[in-house]
């Protein structure tokens, strides 16, 4: 499942990446997009930086910082649907993405936790 995750969570980002190519060159679009495209993009950077942590408390650190990222990508998205600065239905497939990579960091949160020695 890591390398698996790891293409996941870069494929994630490219598509960020395209999404903020694409959008108006306006400049609510380009300001919702910076931002977008900093969040969406490190998703991936803090599951590497998780698989090289020390300790199970970094690990987890690391996960819970792409867990933020997330939100805060998932926030942007909204924001670009509902100001109409493309088209919602474009956005939908991201979404749901970012909703199942939330999952999945949850999820491995959670059994890091619950492996962690007492």
């Amino acid at each position: 499942m890591p390398s698996d995750l790891k293409q996941r969570t870069k494929a994630f980002a490219l598509r960020i990446i395209r999404l903020y190519s694409a959008l108006p060159n306006t400049t609510v679009a380009q300001v919702l997009g910076k931002q977008i495209l900093r969040s969406g993009t490190s998703v991936g950077a803090h599951y590497r930086e998780a698989h090289r942590a020390r300790s199970t408390a970094e690990f987890v650190s690391k996960l819970n910082g792409g867990l933020q990222e997330l939100e805060e990508t998932n926030y942007w998205l909204e924001l670009l649907a509902e100001s109409e600065t493309i088209e919602p239905s474009r956005l939908n497939p991201l979404s749901q993405e970012a909703g199942e990579l939330t999952a999945i960091f949850v999820t491995l949160v959670k059994n890091a936790k619950n492996n962690e020695p007492a």
